[in-house]
């Protein structure tokens, strides 16, 4: 199964959905705009004025050191440094040298703190958001970050040499504004409490990189090895054919004493080695070849990270909890293929999943059932639709299913009594039926005596493979008639199919969010359904669901986002773009004796970075 969803989503979740999130600080009905050290979408900043550091943190960390890491997604190679535009493969760790204005923190789901930006400062009528730069702030060629490399940043992350989806993600942003050579000024088209979000979480690097000694400029969509000039606290020291590369803690990092960064970033290099494939990596993580990973293979937890290093104690195993939303891992059907268009076969592909033999069989009980796009937060719809989703669906009653306005849907079951496999395959043949799919000749057919016969594409992933489940999968439809083949590619190679919707169905986790906003209009809105490389897999194009995107990107309260959230859920879910797989509510991490990490422990993170980010190599003892 590939992890990542598209382009933009992999390529600035570490930078933009860890960002800011504006809130009732700022953007209340004051009668002046006036600048805060942080903002809150709802309610207030955890943090105050004065704190010196996250909780999650050990500020008295010790520095040095070099953190050895494997792949951190399926890519065995990388052909460019620059991770903001469409083509190419980029390597690993390249967030390390890029900043935003703002970060969040990870015990918070929606709050904003200070990075490149030392004060924020909401227009009265929320239509714009004023940053001042910290004077300190530097780029690592040593030039000050000014608000022109701000403006030059966004402005070219905006046009079409960047990777599609940035124009998605900052398309309400009109225009950004220098008022002097610190302070930087976005106009929004539409007052949304996420505008400050989107601006203050713009990735920024110096107008310089790509500059040519002469003075002319490499496209930015041409940029390979050219090292980037940001803000970060690493720089590249050295890489290797496409294979390795090594990130070397910048002395004159600028921002060591801030309190967002106070007991962060604590290893003097980090190194990536990229391996061929799953079983390689997990093999040379055994033999001491790199120091920490995160499992995300059910079967290789419980079977294969095991060993004499393991039972020595040189290598850790343990599950840490986490409360992120679970994202949305399944098949995503491509609903641009005639094959899919009917919602009714969609569903019967979904009876003729077995999650509980799949989860007994496979992943030794590890997993829960995945049956919401929010699953494991309050945005998940359940039981009938409420008062508030009703007045948003109700307006669009005629351009959706009846269903949509009963029970939220349950996954199929098959775990006895009453629930059964076979009960569910006949339910699937009656949809198929309805369909115009009927069974003669050996075959599902259509009217016109086409055989029902689609492919799952996947990446070559060695130990993660999704064939045992997609052979299972296959078997049940089978039972149906229906011949489904399983392909698996090379990992550039899938996502260039990918990018161009080539595909009939595949197997993906999307990020997950704790706030949903403008991401989810990338991902299932009618415009990117059309826009190759957008994270619209599934090519859901409906005017419904774009109006409930619209209420979810312009909610005021939590609760008008929790409702409309529900809503999508539900429309979402009805329409059964996905066969949805399984989640787990904690990260398993294996990891060499040597390392530390705090003692109290974030709410919503992602595992590798963490790592990166918080972790340390202990003192060796004396």
């Amino acid at each position: 199964m590939t992890t990542r969803i598209t382009t933009a989503s992999r390529r600035i979740t570490r930078v933009l959905l860890a960002s800011a999130s504006i809130g009732s600080i700022g953007l209340g009905l004051s009668h002046a705009a006036f600048a805060v050290y942080a903002i809150a979408q709802y309610g207030e900043p955890k943090y105050p004025p004065d704190f010196r550091h996250f909780d999650y943190v050990n500020p008295d960390a010790p520095r040095g050191g070099t953190l050895v890491l494997a792949n951190p997604n399926r890519l065995t190679s990388f052909d460019k440094f620059n991770p903001f535009t469409l083509r190419g493969n980029p390597a690993p760790g390249l967030g390390f040298m890029f900043e935003s204005l703002t970060t969040g923190s990870l015990d918070e789901v929606a709050t904003a703190y200070g990075l490149l930006a030392d004060d924020i400062a909401i227009a009265p009528d929320g239509l714009s958001t004023t940053f001042h730069l910290n004077p300190k702030a530097r780029f690592s060629n040593g030039d000050p970050v000014t608000a022109e490399d701000v403006k030059f940043s966004f402005e070219t992350l905006k046009s079409p040499k960047a990777a599609p989806q940035y124009a998605v993600y900052f398309g309400q942003i009109a225009r950004a504004v220098v008022i002097d050579p610190l302070t930087i000024r976005f106009d929004f088209k539409q007052r949304t409490r996420e505008m400050p979000l989107l601006a203050g979480g713009i990735p920024v690097f110096s107008r310089k990189w790509g500059m040519n000694p002469d003075g002319t400029r490499i496209p930015f969509d041409q940029l390979a090895f050219q090292k980037p000039i940001g803000s970060g606290p690493y720089l590249i020291e050295q890489y290797d054919n496409g294979r390795t590369i090594t990130y070397r803690r910048n002395p004159s990092y600028w921002g060591d004493k801030l309190p967002v960064r106070v007991g962060t970033y604590n290893y003097e290099r980090i190194n990536y080695k990229l391996y061929s494939d799953g079983v390689a990596r997990l093999e040379a993580f055994k033999a001491g070849e790199y120091d920490a990973l995160v499992e995300n293979v059910a079967r290789n937890w419980v079977r294969r990270d095991i060993g004499k290093r393991f039972d020595s104690g040189e290598l850790i195993k343990r599950e840490f909890p986490q409360h992120n939303g679970s994202g949305m891992q399944g098949f995503f059907m491509n609903v641009r293929r005639p094959l899919f268009k009917d919602v009714r076969v969609r569903q019967a592909l979904d009876l003729a999943l077995d999650f509980e033999w799949l989860n007994r069989q496979l992943f030794f009980n590890q997993y829960k059932r995945t049956d919401s796009f929010f699953v494991n937060t309050d945005l998940q719809a359940k039981g009938t639709p409420s008062e508030g989703e009703l007045a948003l669906l109700a307006p669009l009653r005629s351009q959706l299913d009846p269903s949509v306005f009963g029970e939220m849907t349950q996954q199929p079951r098959t775990a006895p009594p009453p629930n059964s496999l076979r009960a569910n395959l006949i339910k699937a043949r009656q949809l198929l039926a309805d369909a115009g799919w009927t069974y003669r000749d050996g075959a599902l057919r259509n009217a016109k005596g086409d055989p029902f016969v689609f492919e799952i594409l996947d990446d070559t992933g060695g130990g993660a493979s999704m064939e045992p489940v997609a052979a299972a999968f296959a078997r049940n439809l089978q039972k149906l008639g229906i011949t489904c083949n399983f392909r698996t590619v090379d990992y550039a190679l899938i996502q260039k199919r990918l990018d161009a919707f080539d595909f009939d169905m595949t197997s993906v986790r999307m990020p997950d969010v704790q706030v949903p906003g403008t991401e989810q209009v990338s991902r299932f809105g009618s415009k990117s359904a059309d826009e190759q490389g957008s994270d619209n897999l599934s090519g859901v194009k409906s005017p419904a669901v774009d109006a409930i995107l619209q209420a979810v990107v312009s909610a005021e309260t939590r609760e008008q986002l929790v409702d409309a959230t529900h809503a999508l859920d539900r429309v979402l879910m009805h329409g059964y773009y996905v066969v949805p797989h399984w989640y787990s509510a904690t990260h398993r991490v294996a990891y060499r004796n040597t390392l530390g990490f705090p003692s109290t422990l974030p709410l919503y993170y992602t595992a590798e970075d963490w790592i990166t980010s918080t972790w340390w190599f202990k003192p060796a003892a004396k």
